[in-house]
């Protein structure tokens, strides 16, 4: 990668970075390129960004894009996207289908340095849609006990009249 490559990918990564409200860095050491690609279609599908970068890149662009200053080294890869449940989700179940090969670090959830544990918090919360099920589920529950009492009472007044 010549100097000019290099300064265009940090201008894209930095201008990525500024949009993420998540961010999160991981050890893929051992990693097979299958597992890297399932890792890599995951986070498309939750509209999340997968990229292996050199450290010293990835330092730069996170500077430039106004993030607190990490300290990194080994292997990384790097996971960022707008969401931060899904963001952190992809990342969880990474490591949980790669455990030897693959750990969270630490991420940038908006604009704030957190550890491995928040990541994998944020991971188990459940998503919008979860809790939208669960808010129906708790509105639905005396509508569904009225009903139940209702059809109880007309059966018994059925009986009576028999």
């Amino acid at each position: 990668m010549t100097k000019a490559e290099k300064q265009q990918f940090v201008r894209e990564l930095t201008s990525e970075f500024k949009e993420a409200n998540a961010i999160v860095v991981c050890d893929y050491k051992g990693m097979t390129c299958q597992q890297i690609e399932a890792l890599r279609a995951d986070a498309k599908e939750n509209d999340a960004k997968v990229k292996v970068v050199k450290n010293t890149l990835a330092l730069i662009a996170l500077r430039e894009a106004g993030q607190e200053s990490l300290e990194i080294k080994d292997t990384n890869i790097v996971i960022w996207g707008n969401d931060q449940l899904t963001t952190c989700k992809v990342a969880d179940r990474a490591a949980t289908a790669n455990k030897d090969n693959f750990a969270v670090k630490l991420g940038i959830l908006e604009g704030s340095i957190v550890d491995a544990q928040t990541v994998i918090a944020m991971a188990k919360l459940p998503g919008r849609e979860e809790l939208l099920g669960m808010l129906l589920n708790v509105w639905n529950g005396p509508a569904r006990s009225i009903a139940i009492g209702l059809q109880a009472l007309a059966t018994k007044k059925a009986e009576e009249a028999a």
